[in-house]
């Protein structure tokens, strides 16, 4: 993500299974939201990388199912 200076990242077909969230070496967050059934295929999933940066305006977030998650932030666009 710091090679082209990307603060957010969306990823489809990520074929994770479950929902969760988890520290990169890098320090960016991975959230991941997939099928939640026991023994679901390794199919479909979505996730997003933040920065630490963005991470400091996360409000929370929300998965629904495997093709949609949705991050709550307090970001404002502050342009003078």
């Amino acid at each position: 993500m710091r090679r082209y200076n990307l603060e957010v990242l969306g990823i489809s077909e990520t074929h994770l299974t479950k929902v969760g969230q988890q520290r990169l070496a890098s320090g960016e967050l991975l959230f991941y939201s997939s099928h939640e059934e026991e023994n679901a295929p390794h199919t479909q999933g979505v996730a997003l990388t933040l920065s630490k940066q963005v991470q400091n305006a996360l409000i929370g977030w929300e998965s629904h199912g495997p093709r949609i998650i949705k991050a709550l932030n307090n970001l404002r666009n502050n342009t003078a």
